[in-house]
């Protein structure tokens, strides 16, 4: 039997422990040299682990260690720590008090507006390097080759006037023939695009193997009340950083957009370090990652306001109304820093941003119905087949060649995208370019009118072969987004279909299904075709709704567009659900058994918690009087347990509290340092001191949750689920008029759930 612990790596040796002897009564408190005692061999200070006695027995919640890795927090001791330190704040007397207080109350704003000036930043120094590193896969800017192309021609045509300042490969070389011109440029891809994810995969498996991926699943489970150290780290900011620029530019079918949450929220975790109120308290802090976590979405797609729905919508699992508003502040300022970098020089935020003026026609509901369906389809079918794949990635051979696998995946995703046009392009550029309308010049034939059969097959191909090549991508170790490959996948799909209602239009204007359409003029518009159909396949990947309209929205700004995104994006859940009701984060959460409870998922179990708990039998329960100092130190020698119900003896079984095995180690370990005290030295977990003459004492109250969470032996589950997940629980205990009957655990109940689901 397992408690609160997941993946276990190592022992958190901090805290420590109250020895009283007879003249060290707590009337005399201040003359004890043992006194109370906190330290950190991590070097946190005193304030991590909890203030003074006074305020362990007003809440009862005991004092802890710091986290370990891989374990859960304790959302009720950090919110009694918290309300602990309030009480302190607001104790404090004159102006100086007011202005700590005042001091306290600016703490949560300057960190948001500092994590949104950060996240906005390294988005558009990230934008600005991956468009370059993407070019160079085609050639270089001869006055300065630093510049990409966008910046390289600043000032030309790109339809009309030939930019001279840019040379290609092919130029470079000078290649005379057009067979040399083709295979010169095709091999400078391959080369690049190889490169660039080798190089990638390598920072990662050397430096930061927590860079790899989107990071959203993780996240999702961080905010839920996990602990995973180092994830939100210097090294992986820094490596993510780096990579995801090399990913982006790569011919790998992944984007940076879910990697920018990661980052985000990375710089939530590093900036809130210097505020002690956020540095020690667990549950603070994910009030900042919840913020964090809306700028990365505000920067990945210029929508602030789609970022703060996402952040209450699909990560965040407490969401306060406070926490609300900074997150809305926070996701405004990184959409003003990203403005005020302007990356594109366009004056957008994103690169595929646009705007539509024309209306659309109620016929044209049928088409984006019928996009949604095929987005649903294609988020069922994508999660399988990528959730299969990882899994034979995980258990097979490929584990050990991580590096060597991203290598033969970029070569064979480098040759086939090359050939295609509609894939060997930024999957940015690619988006922007099918999302709009045909004025000011053509993309590679999509305004072509006359021969639209040719993009529209090029189209469908790209759409296709981006589906197997995202599905084999999604998952190598390397920083990896999800998010503007299926909308890529969309766009072609959407654009096709688009290209061809508008064919049938232009042959058939005097069909009964165009009676709606003027007689002068376009009627149809493929580029929202486009639009719609990203929407549809990003909506199927991720089950994403209201958040997912907002974003298409801000992306648009057109009003007129968000009742066809609502029926496409409706549609595309209803249709993924059917075949599976988890979205592809979910499914990356369940795969690596993260101790996930999804606010979103109805249990419904026709059973009780006396079916469930782990019974008092079959665990090892620690008596409030009769142990020693070696009693206790072999009982966690022979045993490997978690924690410990602590009850009143034996033989009645009255629950007096529940110790943690972190907790109690440090205070054995603390305790063995004073002096006078030996193996033999009596310990207590109760009220029940001994008053006798010059007897020395262990008390372990300090260190004992005092007021656990009980619940009856004929509570139905459903309620219990509904504890762990409102009330952020670790353990709860099963009692019948306060005798002790059985425990369960986080980790129970997720067996329990993954044996019914």
């Amino acid at each position: 039997m397992d408690d609160f612990t997941f993946k276990r790596k190592s022992q958190i040796r901090s805290t420590g422990s109250r020895l009283f002897s007879r003249s060290d009564t707590p009337r005399n408190r201040s003359n004890f040299e043992g006194g109370y005692v906190s330290t950190s061999l991590r070097k946190h200070n005193d304030e991590e682990f909890d203030g003074d006695v006074t305020e362990w027995t007003m809440e009862g919640t005991g004092s802890r260690v710091a986290y370990d890795d891989f374990t859960t927090i304790d959302w009720i001791h950090d919110f009694a720590k918290e309300r602990a330190r309030q009480r302190r704040l607001h104790q404090q007397k004159g102006i100086r008090g007011k202005l700590n207080i005042l001091f306290d109350a600016m703490e949560g704003w300057i960190v948001v507006l500092a994590v949104g000036l950060a996240s906005g930043i390294l988005a558009a120094i990230i934008d600005i390097t991956s468009d370059w590193l993407s070019d160079l896969k085609e050639g270089y800017c001869e006055t300065a080759f630093y510049l990409n192309r966008r910046f390289c021609c600043l000032g030309y045509d790109d339809e009309q006037d030939e930019c001279n300042e840019w040379i290609t490969w092919n130029t470079a070389l000078q290649a005379r023939s057009a067979a040399a011109e083709f295979w010169t440029n095709y091999l400078f891809y391959i080369i690049f695009s190889t490169l660039f994810a080798t190089i990638a995969a390598y920072l990662v498996k050397t430096y930061s193997p927590y860079s790899a991926g989107s990071g959203i699943p993780e996240i999702k489970t961080i905010l839920g009340g996990f602990v995973i150290r180092k994830f939100l780290g210097w090294w992986t900011l820094i490596i993510k950083s780096i990579g995801v620029c090399l990913v982006a530019a790569s011919s790998l079918c992944l984007g940076k957009e879910g990697p920018l949450i990661h980052l985000a929220c990375c710089c939530g975790n590093i900036i809130p370090r210097i505020f002690p109120k956020f540095r020690y308290n667990e549950a603070k802090k994910r009030e900042v990652l919840s913020a964090a976590a809306a700028a990365g979405v505000s920067v990945a797609f210029g929508a602030p306001i789609g970022g703060v729905l996402f952040s209450l919508e699909e990560v965040s699992y407490y969401f306060p109304f406070r926490t609300m508003w900074r997150s809305f502040f926070c996701a405004m300022v990184a959409a003003v820093s990203l403005a005020f970098m302007n990356p594109f020089r366009t004056g957008k935020l994103v690169l595929f941003q646009v705007v539509y003026d024309r209306e659309w026609h109620a016929f044209e509901l049928f088409f984006f119905a019928l996009l949604g369906v095929m987005g649903g389809l294609y988020g069922a079918l994508f999660i399988r087949m990528n959730l299969k794949i990882a899994a034979f990635r995980r258990d097979s051979w490929l584990r050990f060649f991580s590096v060597h696998e991203v290598v033969v995946v970029s070569v064979l995703t480098s040759i086939v995208s090359y050939l295609n046009i509609f894939m060997r392009v930024n999957p940015s550029e690619l988006v922007a370019n099918l999302f709009r309308e045909c004025v000011g010049g053509d993309y590679h034939n999509l305004c072509n009118h006359v021969n639209h059969w040719e993009p529209t097959l090029l189209l469908l191909i790209a759409s296709i072969l981006k589906f197997f090549l995202t599905a084999l991508t999604f998952g190598l170790k390397v920083p990896a987004g999800i998010w503007l490959p299926s909308m890529a996948i969309g766009a072609c799909f959407g654009r096709a279909i688009g290209l061809a209602v508008h064919a049938w239009h232009r042959y058939n204007p005097d069909f009964w299904l165009f009676a709606s359409c003027a007689p002068e003029g376009r009627c149809i518009t493929p580029g929202m075709y486009a639009m719609v159909g990203a929407a549809a396949t990003f909506g199927g990947i991720t089950r994403m709704t209201v958040s997912l309209v907002v974003i298409m929205f801000e992306l648009t700004g057109a009003l007129t567009y968000v009742l066809p995104i609502m029926i496409t994006v409706m549609i595309s859940k209803w249709v993924g659900d059917a075949f599976d009701k988890e979205g592809i984060y979910d499914g990356w959460i369940r795969m690596n058994e993260y101790p996930f409870l999804d606010t979103k998922v109805e249990y419904v179990y026709n059973t009780l918690a006396s079916q469930v708990m782990t019974r008092v039998e079959d665990l090892i329960v620690i008596t409030a009087t009769g142990h020693s100092l070696d009693s206790l130190e072999k009982l966690l020698q022979n045993v490997d347990f978690k924690g410990f119900p602590v009850v009143h003896n034996a033989r009645d079984m009255l629950l007096t509290g529940y110790i943690s095995r972190s907790e109690l180690r440090y205070a054995i370990d603390k305790a063995r340092k004073k002096p006078g005290i030996s193996l033999s030295s009596p310990c207590y977990f109760s009220n029940n001191l001994p008053l006798l003459d010059d007897s020395i004492f262990i008390d372990f109250q300090p260190w004992m949750d005092q007021t656990p969470i009980t619940v009856s032996h004929k509570f139905p589950m459903e309620m219990v689920i509904e504890l762990f997940r409102k009330m952020g629980l670790r353990y709860v205990l099963v009692t019948n008029k306060g005798q002790l009957l059985g425990l369960i655990t986080k980790k129970d109940m997720m067996n329990k759930i993954l044996k019914i689901l």
